[in-house]
């Protein structure tokens, strides 16, 4: 293990200590490496294509639960219905990712022999155990007509499920000891809220009418707007920890996320009314293609903030510096 002290930059020549500034070090820069190139943290053994989609899935089904209540107690039936029937779809998809990365079906039913409050994946576990149902029946009773209120008691439950089917995926990773995913304890739940919402209100803006999606266009701004602020402050305070967001693979995925929740939700701004600048009236028609590209816009932006928040972790775990350098700091903090 390197030895070189953190903030105190490459060491020099005793001997050259009074000349000019521009004078090279004699020591190059520490290479943080491990014990026989063993890593500090075994990365974890998720792969992206359960552990990221099953992050985007749920968020998606639980802002889109949310949403489909507050379509319904406003008169927006089929935004409602459409929103209802995705969120069954994505917590069904997500349940099957999270099922397929334990390997076998048999262990999520295991971790539903006990409550354990301390445990990020024993309450998501009975989370996702409550509101399936729940979601499940709203989306059938509403689409068969059936029972009417048992169906509205069981969309208001799965609106109040939502907010932590949200959320709940940032808190299990946050509780590992992966650095640029545990050092973003206190942001990550906003960077997810905000893109869940975002994605949500993609969905409805490509499945239901434009006569229906005003507080849709309108969520979709305000769920960008929070991603972006949590995203920032991130950046700012978890320090290196926040480094593996902003390069390689990860990098890439943000920065298209970025760019794609921009896109989506200034067009969805634009589209909020018939008329264009320069004057063109758009036909209903062409109004409902437009805001389905810019649903698309979203949703796809909130996948890749998912994908590049589950990379940056796995970055962050391979590299020995994200581990070492911050806990030194710790040490030299608490030393006074």
């Amino acid at each position: 293990m390197s030895t070189a002290e953190v903030g105190k930059g490459p060491r020099r020549s005793g001997r050259g200590r009074g000349r000019h500034r521009g004078e090279k070090a004699m020591v190059p820069d520490a290479e943080f490496t491990s014990y026989y190139g063993k890593p500090i943290l075994n990365p974890p053994v998720w792969k992206a294509s359960d552990v990221a989609a099953y992050f985007f899935l749920g968020g998606l089904a639980g802002a889109g639960s949310v949403l489909a209540a507050g379509a319904q107690l406003t008169g927006r039936p089929v935004a409602a219905r459409a929103l209802k029937i995705s969120s069954l779809a994505a917590i069904g998809g997500s349940t099957a990712a999270l099922i397929h990365d334990l390997g076998r079906p048999k262990r999520f039913v295991n971790m539903l022999r006990v409550m354990k409050p301390t445990s990020p994946m024993s309450m998501g576990s009975w989370l996702l155990a409550a509101y399936g149902p729940a979601v499940g029946a709203a989306a059938v009773l509403d689409v068969t007509g059936l029972f009417p209120r048992l169906g509205g008691a069981a969309t208001a439950g799965a609106a109040a499920l939502g907010p932590a089917v949200c959320t709940y995926t940032a808190v299990l990773a946050a509780d590992t000891a992966v650095p640029a995913w545990h050092e973003a304890h206190r942001e990550l739940p906003f960077v997810f809220a905000g893109s869940a919402v975002a994605a949500a209100s993609g969905m409805a803006l490509v499945a239901a009418p434009p006569r229906e999606t005003g507080p849709m266009r309108t969520a979709a701004v305000l769920g960008a707007a929070l991603e972006l602020a949590a995203a920032k402050v991130l950046g700012r305070r978890a320090g290196l920890a926040a480094e593996p967001y902003r390069t390689g693979k990860a990098g890439r995925f943000v920065r298209a996320g970025e760019i794609l929740s921009a896109a989506g939700t200034a067009g969805s701004v634009l589209l909020g009314g018939h008329v264009l600048p320069g004057g063109r009236v758009l036909s209903e028609r062409r109004r409902h293609a437009a805001a389905a590209l810019c649903g698309t816009a979203l949703l796809a932006g909130s996948a890749c903030t998912r994908f590049g928040v589950f990379h940056a972790g796995m970055q962050s775990a391979r590299d020995p510096k994200y581990t070492v350098i911050p806990q030194r700091e710790r040490v030299r903090a608490a030393a006074g």
